[in-house]
């Protein structure tokens, strides 16, 4: 049953990584852009709710609500202001200024900050848990990311097929320069995708510090993450980041049950091996080649 109840507890962690790999996925099917501040964007998010809590006394759950706009709107003004002018540059060009963008985050957040840990309070949903068997038991917190994950999903995979601007966003990823000669313009597309990718990872890095402690460096490893979640799944598949983000939950809690240590490293080698026999992911024919 300690198995069993290893891989459900991997199944939720899925949830969470799959809130991370989201945005990311997003982006990279729009305008085929890898972004290496993501995760310290997320990292942002969750000390801007500490920031909001401690000058307000707002509970958590209520600040997550200014949060989510906020991480909007950095993202609209990032993409629009600054990411789209580097577009043009081919593909090192928006690789190099987000990868300066996550240096610059990291450390504004160590001055600011201090390089202390910090946490969020969600209250006693943190260490509530739902009882199936004496080994077995579902945290209510992790479920509810989980269920989430699936609702965002689900909103945004909607949105993309019943929308206006769904459509839009669909036409510019699969070809620019047409939905251009259609009145699209594509750079407020853009600043769109990126809007909407921050606000979801607003969402995991707050969960993120709700479930755990997190400081200012740990936005490369959220990175890490997600991208193999994303790749996993298979570039460009929003539902392909769910699954791409349970196989990485469920290797790293069976691992973690073989040996304390072999937790992280056996997520690693799962993605490598997806990497090697399917590099373009589980759900590659769902993405535009």
């Amino acid at each position: 049953m300690e198995w069993v109840n290893a891989v459900v507890q991997g199944i939720l962690l899925g949830g969470l990584y799959a809130l991370f790999a989201t945005g990311l996925s997003l982006v990279f099917g729009v305008m085929r852009l890898v972004n290496l501040a993501h995760g310290d964007l997320s990292i942002l998010a969750a000390f801007l709710l500490v920031a909001i809590v401690d000058a307000t006394g707002l509970d958590p759950w209520i600040g997550l609500a200014l949060v989510v706009p906020a991480l909007f709107v950095i993202g609209y003004v990032l993409q629009y202001g600054l990411l789209n002018r580097t577009l043009a540059g081919g593909e090192l060009a928006p690789l190099l200024v987000t990868f300066g963008l996550s240096i610059i985050l990291q450390n504004v957040l160590l001055e600011v900050f201090t390089a202390d840990s910090r946490g969020l309070d969600a209250g006693s949903i943190e260490t509530s848990s739902i009882r199936i068997s004496d080994q077995i038991s579902i945290g209510w917190f992790p479920l509810v990311t989980f269920i989430v994950s699936i609702v965002l999903l689900s909103v945004l995979q909607l949105a993309l097929s019943r929308t206006r601007t769904g459509r839009a966003l669909r036409a510019t990823a699969d070809d620019p320069r047409t939905a251009q000669l259609q009145g699209i313009d594509n750079r407020r597309i853009y600043a769109l995708a990126m809007g909407i990718a921050l606000a979801t990872v607003a969402l995991a890095g707050v969960f993120l510090g709700m479930r755990t402690t997190f400081g200012p460096a740990i936005g490369p490893a959220r990175l890490i993450f997600a991208f193999e979640a994303v790749i996993i799944g298979g570039l460009g598949s929003l539902w392909g980041t769910l699954v791409g983000g349970i196989v990485l939950g469920v290797a790293q809690t069976v691992g973690a049950q073989i040996s304390p240590g072999w937790g992280v490293l056996t997520g690693h080698l799962v993605f490598l091996a997806v990497l090697a026999t399917r590099p373009t992911g589980l759900f590659s024919r769902q993405v535009r080649q």
